[in-house]
């Protein structure tokens, strides 16, 4: 279900004189990193998350600082939810100048362990709300010939796939997806980021229900999400078509590069190579 308010015929609400960012998964991790990143860097935001009361707090805090917000309470898992999403933002702002595709979440269960509408609502959000989002919000972008497009990957997509699992498949769709976009839109004044984090601090493994397990891992592996999402949009702003944020993220990728699968498997620790595809946001 998705709820948004109706601002578009409020006489008290002034037009945009900020640039205009689309952040998905706002409320919390890497998502709402970079919401409260952009908010100081001068945009105005549309939060979209499931936690209405969530959005709405980041919303009031926001506004302290200066930034005006469009709460968007969204399930990306229905399909008419990016519709709603992209329509709501041009109706209270009439631009996206910054789209942040970050929604995600994992399965603890194997593929043949969990029913078929389980694998529909994940690919809904993990895979479709991000294209349909791009698709809809970009051409708008390029008629001002000035757009940011980011897609918040993960370290997953290039490591060994994991047992049973659509994370990685769908990550490395989303780096794919990510940088063909940054070909078609050359010399169009936009640009496709795909945003590749490892490990990162944030209540993700709260919800998940792993944080035991997480805090056995060592950590050196870990990353704070502020940091992320600061290098993430740093790469976005400059449009490069890859960031791996992180020394050692960046080494893992490079291994994973140049040894065989069957290596990276025997030299990872089991829980990571098991674990990794739910761990990042």
């Amino acid at each position: 279900m998705t709820t948004v308010p109706a601002p578009t015929d409020d006489p008290n609400v002034a037009p945009p004189s900020r640039p205009v960012a689309l952040v998905t998964g706002a409320s919390a991790g890497i998502g709402l990193a970079c919401v409260e990143l952009l908010a100081e860097r001068g945009h105005d935001l549309v939060l979209v998350a499931r936690r209405r009361e969530r959005l709405d707090e980041i919303a009031a805090r926001l506004a302290g600082a200066g930034a005006q917000s469009l709460v968007v309470a969204a399930d990306l898992t229905d399909p008419a939810a990016a519709a709603t999403v992209a329509d709501a933002a041009l109706a209270r702002f009439g631009r996206v100048d910054v789209l942040v595709n970050n929604a995600g979440y994992g399965h603890a269960e194997r593929f043949l362990e969990l029913p078929w509408a389980k694998h529909r609502a994940f690919i809904e959000v993990m895979l479709t709300s991000v294209v349909e989002l791009t698709h809809r919000l970009a051409p708008q972008m390029i008629a001002r010939r000035y757009g940011r497009i980011a897609h918040v990957a993960s370290l997953a997509a290039f490591v060994p796939e994991s047992p049973g699992s659509l994370y990685s498949p769908a990550k490395r769709f989303m780096v794919s997806f990510s940088r063909s976009l940054a070909l078609e839109l050359r010399g169009t004044g936009v640009t496709s980021t795909a945003i590749c984090p490892g490990f990162t601090y944030s209540e993700f493994h709260d919800v998940m229900g792993n944080r035991g397990h997480m805090n056995t891992l060592p950590k050196w592996l870990w990353m704070d999400a502020r940091a992320v999402a600061r290098l993430g949009l740093d790469a976005t702003f400059r449009g490069d078509a890859v960031i791996i944020p992180g020394a050692v993220n960046k080494a893992i990728a490079a291994l994973c590069w140049l040894l065989p699968a069957s290596a990276i498997h025997a030299l990872a620790p089991k829980s990571v190579m098991e674990r990794h595809d739910r761990v990042d946001r």
